[in-house]
């Protein structure tokens, strides 16, 4: 056979094994056209008809506000036209029922766009309480909270974070105890996020004080205009006019019992499955920011212009140009690897690593970025005509929200670490460079000879 010819028939050989490997392994980094059309569509239409509401002062959770409603309620219909309303939920709720993969995708363009998770029915954390009703809710409670909520008619809280706990539920103080057929509630709530607004909250609540540290705690529907349920004060992120993190005491509150989520004692499950999707949600989110944040300091250095030139010129420009890309990249990559893990095992615990490596590297991320488009944009970066210290405060508050970043890294190294639990090395391990000479002289002989003798 020619030369030519039999180099053609290796190459077909080839391409039919590599054709016949890819169904054995699929791997790709390419969206499906038509779910692509899809994305191109929401992209489309959150810069053209959502982005700008943002800068209405209205606020996307005041469902009471009429103006925010003749606004938003088109917006909302014409998403639910195209199959794309509350995709996290399945068909049996209004939803599409999609995957994390699909549903990072669609959350990297909602980032950073104020309005854009209410107009799609994914905002938190409503989405995160109606997983929940959804799962371990009565047909009535159902009825009465999960639809309303859905359609976006009321919305709701997690009052979870205390103020001498932090989010560490283990040391939560806030107690039900039943009583007849009720329980009563007393304790205080910190950062219940959209507690002025809520029609109800989703509380956690120590049930059971003798109990394992992970099975002291109940969960409960509270409606918030129970008797007893006290706002102390809404407070605000720095730098916001109007506060939406509530501080909340309950005194005396009766719930009825069957108010109850789930089993006694399992809160803290529900909530880990809860916050274990909304992570990467809230990552993919943060994928958008930052690539907004890319895209207005790659535009301010090829605009701004010095007595020597423009300054995307200079290589420390460059430079952090170049970081922000490369950092953005690797995140988002590590993000979209995780959702697929989520997808393929269909058990958050099998993951947990991984959306804890997410969650702890997010801020950073998100903080190192924010800081290079201020210090490009020079005095008017730290202006309050610029978003981008809202972006800084941001970044930190992922650094807090649903965990802090130490936190999250110590799960990371437990969780890695635990592969290597049986392993007891010498004090010379198999690995040292004598060790591993030694082996390779009796694996193969001794190969010490001089070459061509």
């Amino acid at each position: 056979m020619p030369k030519l010819k039999l180099s053609v028939w290796f190459i077909s050989i080839a391409l039919k094994r590599a054709k016949e490997e890819s169904y054995t392994m699929p791997w790709d980094f390419e969206t499906d056209p038509e779910f692509q059309d899809k994305l191109d569509w929401m992209e489309e239409f959150v810069r053209e008809k959502v982005d700008s509401l943002g800068m209405l002062g209205i606020h996307p959770y005041d469902v009471k506000n009429t103006r925010r409603n003749e606004l938003v309620r088109p917006l909302q219909q014409e998403v639910k036209q195209n199959h794309l309303w509350a995709c996290h939920l399945g068909p049996e709720l209004g939803g599409q029922g999609y995957g994390q993969v699909k549903l990072g995708l669609m959350n990297e363009i909602l980032g950073g766009t104020t309005f854009a998770p209410i107009v799609f029915g994914c905002q938190a954390p409503d989405t995160g309480n109606a997983e929940i009703i959804a799962h371990y809710g009565t047909p009535e409670q159902k009825n009465r909270y999960l639809l309303p909520l859905l359609n976006n008619e009321i919305v709701s809280a997690f009052s979870m974070t205390e103020p001498q706990g932090g989010s560490d539920p283990t040391n939560f103080v806030t107690e039900a105890e039943f009583d007849s057929d009720h329980w009563k509630i007393n304790g205080e709530k910190w950062f219940s996020t959209n507690g002025k607004w809520s029609e109800f909250l989703i509380v956690m609540a120590v049930t059971n004080p003798e109990a394992r540290r992970h099975e002291r705690m109940s969960m409960f529907i509270v409606p918030t205009d129970t008797p007893g349920v006290e706002i102390v004060r809404n407070v605000g992120i720095y730098g916001q006019q109007d506060g939406s993190e509530s501080y909340i005491r309950f005194k005396d509150v009766r719930v009825p019992a069957n108010h109850l989520l789930g089993d006694q004692g399992s809160a803290f499950a529900i909530s880990q499955t809860r916050l274990g999707g909304g992570r990467v949600h809230h990552a993919m989110r943060t994928v958008g920011s930052c690539k907004r944040l890319l895209d207005m300091m790659s535009r301010r250095a090829v605009s701004r212009k010095t007595s020597t030139g423009r300054i995307a010129d200079y290589q420390a420009v460059q430079l952090q140009i170049a970081d922000s890309y490369i950092e953005l990249e690797q995140f988002k990559l590590l993000v979209l690897k995780t959702a697929w893990m989520i997808d393929k095992y269909q058990d958050y615990r099998k993951v947990r690593k991984d959306i804890a490596a997410i969650k702890a590297l997010m801020p950073k991320v998100y903080h190192d970025i924010a800081a290079r488009c201020i210090h490009i944009h020079g005095s008017l970066g730290v202006s309050n005509e610029m978003p981008f210290v809202g972006s800084l405060i941001g970044s930190m508050v992922m650094g807090i929200a649903d965990g802090p970043t130490e936190v999250h890294k110590v799960t990371v190294a437990k969780q890695h670490l635990r592969s290597y639990a049986d392993l007891d090395d010498p004090v010379f391990p198999e690995y040292s460079l004598i060790k591993r000479s030694a082996d390779a002289h009796e694996r193969h002989g001794n190969a010490s000879r001089q070459p061509g003798r």
